[in-house]
């Protein structure tokens, strides 16, 4: 995703439809989140949230959201996160995922992501704590994934 990705959500939040328009965008630039159809909701430094649909095209057999189209949306929020809040200097990478399955994801579902920002004051790794909320507020999924932060190289190097 480009560098400015926290930019180009604020730019696109004061527009008519303008989260529905920067969903859209954000999904396109990793094309597997799409799957998901995330609405994100809010993007702030240390602080993202986006929903999911239940619908049946990421049902798993016995009707519920798939595990794994949870994680998406896990990862999307992460994501979210990560651009909103490492350094211009800075760069991430996913180096894993850490979660458990505490209920069944029988609602839509509410992603969140967050992190401290003293996370973000050297290199190295940050867990991003990750969380998928029911719509009665039970928490069905909830973990972290851990990003490796280090410094852009320089151009020409």
């Amino acid at each position: 995703m480009a560098p400015k990705t926290y930019d180009l959500y604020q730019r696109t939040i004061g527009l008519p439809f303008g989260k529905k328009i920067f969903s859209v965008m954000y999904a396109q630039f990793a094309p597997y989140f799409w799957t998901v159809r995330p609405q994100v909701r809010e993007m702030r430094p240390n602080y993202a949230e986006l929903s999911i649909k239940k619908r049946r095209a990421v049902h798993n057999h016995i009707g519920t959201l798939h595990a794994i189209a949870v994680l998406n949306g896990l990862e999307a929020v992460m994501g979210l996160v990560a651009e909103a809040s490492c350094p211009p200097d800075k760069r991430w990478i996913p180096r894993g995922l850490s979660v458990k399955y505490l209920a069944k994801s029988t609602t839509d579902l509410l992603c969140v992501a967050e992190t401290d920002p003293s996370d973000w004051e050297g290199v190295g790794d940050i867990d991003v704590r990750v969380k998928a909320i029911r719509t009665d507020g039970v928490v069905v999924v909830e973990g972290v994934i851990p990003i490796y932060v280090s410094a852009k190289p320089t151009k020409g190097a």
